[in-house]
């Protein structure tokens, strides 16, 4: 019997481990929300709620995360976009390697902090975007860039690991139902939020 279980546990063990897949990490999630804080209190942007977005993560896999700093936890989470870079538009070529630029043209999502900004109608999802300030080197044309902050009717409600999310063209889309949950939350904000994009 004994035998028999050395032989079938490593393979079930291995079985588990797979259909578990990746999943966002809550210690390092947390870790960045306190430098999120931190930076915030600095800088005089909310320190009700952040928005973190872990790309090291597949598109497929919730790396989308609106922080609550009060109750120290998730508040909300779902799939989030990245730019296609040079494949094709609205496709998964690279769900689980991205490539990010700040270059104008390049079609990739840009690293580092953003302020969100104002909101406006958006074409696409349910019609709601807000537009981004890059604060960092890495990021500092996304207004040039148009890059903004929007939902993707494309954007799937649920996990689809391994498969992933359609890419845009360097915006962090969601979808639709996540952004009617976050978008009033963004709105009764009386200072700027911070969204914060990390690989």
């Amino acid at each position: 019997m004994y035998k028999l279980l050395y032989i079938f546990l490593p393979a079930f063990l291995l079985a588990l481990s797979v259909e578990a897949g990746p999943h966002l990490d809550t210690p390092r999630t947390r870790q960045k929300a306190r430098e999120a804080l931190a930076f915030c209190k600095t800088k005089s942007y909310s320190t009700q709620y952040c928005i973190l977005i872990d790309m090291s993560l597949p598109s497929g896999v919730k790396r989308f995360v609106l922080w609550d700093f009060k109750k120290n936890k998730i508040a909300i989470s779902g799939l989030v976009s990245h730019g296609c870079g040079i494949f094709r538009w609205a496709g998964t070529s690279s769900a689980d390697k991205p490539i990010f630029s700040n270059r104008d043209g390049s079609h990739c999502t840009a690293l580092g902090k953003y302020q969100v900004n104002e909101r406006a109608y958006s074409n696409w999802g349910i019609h709601v975007k807000y537009y981004l300030n890059g604060l960092d080197a890495t990021n500092n044309k996304a207004i040039g860039r148009q890059v903004v902050f929007h939902s993707w009717e494309l954007v799937p409600e649920t996990e689809v690991y391994p498969n992933g999310t359609p890419e845009g063209w360097g915006c962090p889309a969601i979808s639709n139902n996540t952004m009617k949950l976050v978008d009033p939350i963004i709105r009764k904000q009386q200072k700027h939020l911070l969204l914060w994009i990390y690989n």
